[in-house]
């Protein structure tokens, strides 16, 4: 279960803050995944003790025990298996929460029509049921930082919730920024519509026991050899268990105004270049090389210069909105989150890296 810092242990200050009672009624989608799991513990931990855990069917008896490991006392947990793209499903889960956690979401495939299919149609069933059902007091969608623009901005400049998004997302060629954009602006749609209340979050990368990857914005690996593309940028990581402890925290913390976006990373970032010298140190040596960022800027734009001259044979995987997306400099916040949520993460940047590079080494593997 995720840890829990010294401050958040004073129960009277907690119950003060919360909007909703221990007992009530708290959906989390998705969550036998990899964040979804994490959300569940932190909201044990803090003392909730309603908790309906909507899966798929496909779902593994071993993830799903996992639920409930732990569980003590008057706790109850459900575990709920159906399909998002039914509305059938969706109003079954709805029923009598008080707050919805929406972790579920396409987050494999490469394909636009399933990534739309798997988020967005997913999410405006959700919606539809949640409309409908008096008792949700918030709705919180987790989105990514994967929907911000950062094209006009300066190199460096601070990238916070305030920042652009992209408004056409199909232009990165990303089917996953693609879906992620059109699932908030979905939500925020019918938040305006029918009066949902409602929080984003959006999560930096997010590592930890189970990934072994090296995040995109430090760098690809292509024809045998490791590229390097991030240099000294900053990369806007959060643990699992920081971020799962923020999700839940946007769920249950009483707010001023409904509508808010939190960006999820830690504190104490690493440069690229810093993350990439770590885990060739910690986990295995192997050779990369080094591209700066105006000759990644050059390739990218002729990669997209060959892709529409080609009419589309070289799909435009690399692209000018992929460049200031993923490797442009920047600079990260977490104010917000700190401010009006509370949170502080758990997990220190120095130990989080420890444990992600021991659990590269070992092999472990989340399931």
């Amino acid at each position: 279960m995720p840890e829990i810092a010294d401050w958040e242990l004073d129960d009277g200050m907690e119950e003060d803050n919360f909007m909703i009672a221990k007992e009530d009624l708290i959906l989390v989608t998705g969550a036998t995944g990899y964040i979804g799991s994490r959300v569940v513990d932190s909201l044990l931990q803090r003392g909730f003790q309603h908790i309906r855990c909507f899966v798929r069917p496909s779902s593994t008896e071993s993830s799903v025990k996992r639920l409930s490991r732990g569980i003590l006392g008057s706790t109850r947990i459900e575990v709920v298996k159906g399909n998002l793209l039914s509305p059938e499903n969706c109003a079954a889960a709805v029923q009598g929460a008080a707050v919805i956690i929406h972790l579920a979401a396409g987050t494999g495939t490469k394909s636009f029509p399933d990534a739309y299919l798997n988020s967005v149609v997913t999410t405006r069933n959700l919606l539809e049921a949640t409309r409908r059902e008096k008792s949700v007091k918030r709705f919180v969608n987790v989105s990514s930082f994967a929907v911000y623009r950062n094209r006009e901005n300066p190199a460096g400049k601070m990238v916070d919730e305030r920042s652009p998004i992209e408004t056409d997302p199909e232009i990165r060629g990303n089917a996953y920024c693609y879906a992620k954009v059109r699932q908030d602006q979905m939500v925020a749609e019918y938040a305006k519509r029918y009066g949902i209340s409602y929080v984003i979050v959006r999560p930096g990368y997010v590592y930890g026991g189970g990934r072994a990857t090296i995040p995109s914005r430090v760098g690809i690996s292509t024809f045998g050899i490791f590229v390097h593309l991030g240099g000294p940028n900053p990369v806007p990581l959060t643990y699992i268990d920081n971020c799962a402890e923020a999700i839940a925290l946007a769920g249950v913390r009483k707010l001023e105004n409904e509508g808010e976006v939190f960006n999820i990373v830690d504190d104490d970032l690493p440069s690229s270049r810093r993350f990439l010298r770590l885990y060739k140190r910690k986990v295995k040596p192997f050779r990369s090389i080094y591209l700066p960022h105006a000759a990644s800027y050059g390739l990218c734009w002729l990669w997209e210069w060959y892709s529409k001259r080609s009419e589309g044979q070289l799909a435009p995987v690399f692209n000018r909105s992929v460049w200031h997306a993923q490797w442009k400099k920047a600079r990260y916040s977490n104010a917000k989150l700190k401010k009006q949520l509370g949170w502080v993460p758990a997990v220190p940047t120095a130990e989080a890296l420890n444990r992600y590079f021991e659990s590269c080494r070992s092999g472990n593997q989340y399931d």
